[in-house]
């Protein structure tokens, strides 16, 4: 799917902060690819980029409206669609990650058909996926698993792509995920393929490479949530990782949107993925963690992460905070272990 920037995000009518996390995700990894946000009048929350209309934010070079919200149902709201068709009749291209598919919303899809505008559901592409087959492929790869759902997967190994490349490495950021896809014009929306498929999906993004090569492979939901396990244990068949990353937010006691489950013991969440991933790859590692550090704040942060370190004795990080830096310089000591 080739949707070209530069993007004006929508936020919507978001009112929590993880609702719009593929906007913010955008804005803060690929900032040269925004123009600006627009929002509906209810919206209570910001990326704190500049505000244009879709006729504005065309006239000064916009060429891709980014549906930019995430929600449990990937449904497209009502309250959404007005903006939706107004960035249409403007001349821009709509892109949007969520279940619900724009082309099967009347008014968008024929709006776009009078306008001459292309509409990009990224978690509904026509590709010929095959079945996993576990054969081991060349090169290296790293895969971030987590806690829970919405922990800082994508972050995190957005944080290790750039990190590795400022030191030299030969390295790519494969997406798993609607927001991921936005950032990197590739991948598949790993949470879209019928079950069967997801491990062979992830070998299909991630294949055979030069023996000094790294996929960075962006990891989806937990073995711990009942809602998405199925999806992370695809993941960790197809991804066939040399190193994990885990990753946990601070603070987090409860599954996310599950009443009831609680946010797992890191050294059982740790061994449980290592067990899992063992399938297709037996030597495969715990490299550091990832600690999301935004509920707890930078003193108490910082601190945790330091008693992770000693616990584990490998590096953590926050990609938001510390940045990833002294995870990978690791590597290359981990590697050769």
């Amino acid at each position: 799917m080739q949707f070209s920037p530069p993007f004006l995000l929508y936020l919507g009518d978001a009112s929590k902060p993880l609702a719009i996390k593929t906007s913010r995700g955008i804005a803060d990894w690929r900032p040269e690819l925004c123009l600006g946000e627009y929002a509906h009048p209810d919206c209570s929350i910001t990326l704190g980029l500049e505000k244009f209309s879709p006729k504005e934010a065309k006239s000064k070079g916009a060429k891709t409206f980014v549906v930019g919200l995430a929600n449990s149902g990937g449904t497209i709201s009502e309250n959404w669609i007005d903006h939706i068709v107004e960035a249409i009749e403007q001349g821009l291209d709509i892109a949007c990650g969520l279940h619900e598919k724009l082309v099967d919303i009347p008014r968008v899809h024929d709006a776009a058909k009078t306008h001459g505008c292309q509409l990009f559901d990224l978690r509904h592409q026509a590709l010929n996926i095959p079945i996993g087959n576990g054969k081991k492929r060349s090169g290296k790869r790293i895969l971030t698993v987590g806690t829970d759902c919405s922990v800082g997967k994508m972050y995190s190994s957005l944080s290790i792509e750039r990190e590795m490349k400022k030191q030299g490495f030969d390295v790519s950021f494969k997406a798993t995920g609607q927001s991921g896809l936005l950032l990197a014009n590739n991948g598949i929306c790993i949470d879209a393929v019928v079950a069967d498929f997801i491990a062979g999906a992830v070998e299909l993004i991630s294949p055979d490479a030069d023996e000094n090569h790294w996929d960075i492979i962006e990891g989806q939901g937990s073995l711990f949530n009942p809602s998405f396990a199925g999806v992370s244990t695809g993941l960790l068949h197809g991804a066939q990782a040399d190193y994990l990353v885990l990753c946990h937010e601070a603070g987090r006691e409860d599954i996310k949107d599950v009443p009831g489950y609680k946010v797992p013991d890191l050294a059982n969440c740790i061994e449980q993925n290592l067990v899992i991933a063992r399938l297709t790859n037996p030597k495969v590692k715990l490299a550091g963690i990832s600690l999301n550090c935004r509920v707890v704040g930078e003193k108490q942060g910082r601190e945790l992460i330091k008693q992770l370190e000693k616990q584990f004795n490998l590096p953590c990080f926050d990609p938001m905070l510390t940045g990833s830096e002294n995870f990978v310089s690791s590597l290359e000591k981990t590697s050769h272990e």
